[in-house]
């Protein structure tokens, strides 16, 4: 079994940083997936690719790996620079505003 140890990437949609802390052991498809004849679903007999497991540190996910006998590979984590303007959201509404508000 195969196995990927990474780091998620925060949401798109937000810009917190939340659920991006803990790094996290998914299991590789190790089987196609097919389409369901009957229904027309995409299906597979691979239920291991649905385990993900959830670690606090990278040391802790590869020593859990190490230990059950997987084969991992650690994908390193793109770190991006907060973008954090100086005054920020609530300057828009300032009563001292240094420029003129406009759309």
């Amino acid at each position: 079994m195969t196995a990927r140890i990474y780091q998620p990437a925060r949401n798109a949609m937000q810009s917190g940083q939340g659920n991006t802390k803990a790094w996290r052991l998914e299991f590789l498809s190790e089987s196609p997936r097919g389409i369901d004849p009957l229904m027309g679903w995409t299906s597979s007999d691979d239920t291991q690719s649905q385990t993900r497991l959830s670690f606090e540190t990278r040391e802790a996910a590869e020593a859990y790996a190490q230990n059950a006998g997987l084969d991992y590979t650690v994908v390193a984590p793109h770190k991006r620079q907060p973008l954090v303007r100086q005054g920020g959201y609530g300057e828009n509404f300032s009563y001292n505003r240094r420029s003129v508000w406009t759309h």
